[in-house]
């Protein structure tokens, strides 16, 4: 068993990580209504990962012998604006996420408790990834703008995830 801080902790991740999914799903509804099956696409696949995080999290809690406390998920917004703003939203979602891995990681240095941090080095690593990806789309489209071959390009491509 594993102490009540990093506990709680993991179990307040596996609330982030679902709503990471929604948040995603909501994304990839208003790339689809754009008519931009290539960010929807990109998007229907990180909810997917998303969702595969919180299950790592699950999965980890469970066999520390902890309790899953499964959380209210709010509703993620509907609106996101232009496709440059998605991505600027994205970006700050996943830096929102890296805090969040660090806290807990934090807590389990906090609490000596290494078996949570071995766990948590993936994540550390794969949000560095994550905001890579977020960065390098976001850059893209900057450069691209929001119409034209170029977005047609960067649509096709996304949608080969």
């Amino acid at each position: 068993m594993f102490s009540k801080a990093v506990h709680d902790k993991m179990n307040d991740q596996i609330q982030a990580e679902m709503y990471s999914a929604y948040l995603y799903l909501s994304m990839a509804a208003q790339f689809e209504t754009k008519n931009l099956p290539g960010f929807a696409n990109w998007m229907r696949k990180q909810a997917a990962e998303e969702l595969e995080h919180g299950l790592k999290f699950f999965d980890f809690v469970n066999e520390r012998g902890g309790a899953v406390m499964l959380k209210t998920i709010e509703q993620p917004p509907t609106s996101f604006g232009s496709t440059t703003e998605v991505f600027k939203a994205v970006l700050a979602h996943e830096e929102l996420v890296t805090s969040l891995i660090h806290g807990i990681y934090q807590v389990a240095i906090q609490e000596n408790d290494y078996a949570s941090q071995v766990f948590l080095n993936w994540f550390v690593s794969e949000q560095v990834e994550e905001e890579k990806h977020a960065t390098e789309i976001l850059e893209t489209l900057k450069m691209a703008g929001e119409t034209g071959n170029a977005l047609i390009m960067l649509d096709h491509g996304l949608g080969k995830r």
